[in-house]
């Protein structure tokens, strides 16, 4: 995983989120130590044009179908840089650092499980 390329079975566990997602480096945090990311929180993969290193803390949104948005914390698990012609350039898993519970009832009706990924 040092290089950025995800080992095959470890990004099967991402599912795939079918929803608008808007996300920048998180700020500058000076006055908190930087906790890893709790993995149990879960997570999941996106395709970006956008490139980004595994460790980068990301600050999400996340667009709805009903309109309302989801703010949350990730951190990049995996980057996968995808063929010419792709959906995107890169396929990235995200694993939720700081996320309301609520909120990730709510994406459950968004993310599939990989098998059959085609782009939205």
């Amino acid at each position: 995983m040092g290089n950025g390329q995800p080992q095959r079975n470890q990004n099967s566990t991402y599912p795939r989120l079918r929803a608008p997602v808007y996300f920048t480096r998180a700020g500058v945090r000076f006055l908190c130590a930087k906790k890893p990311a709790d993995h149990r929180l879960g997570g999941v993969r996106v395709y970006t044009d956008e490139k980004t290193k595994v460790g980068t803390r990301l600050d999400i949104e996340i667009f709805l179908p009903d309109g309302s948005s989801i703010l949350c914390e990730a951190e990049v698990a995996w980057v996968e840089t995808l063929p010419a012609g792709g959906p995107a350039r890169h396929d990235v898993g995200l694993v939720f650092v700081v996320i309301h519970p609520h909120d990730r009832e709510r994406l459950s009706a968004l993310v599939e499980d990989g098998k059959g990924d085609v782009p939205p």
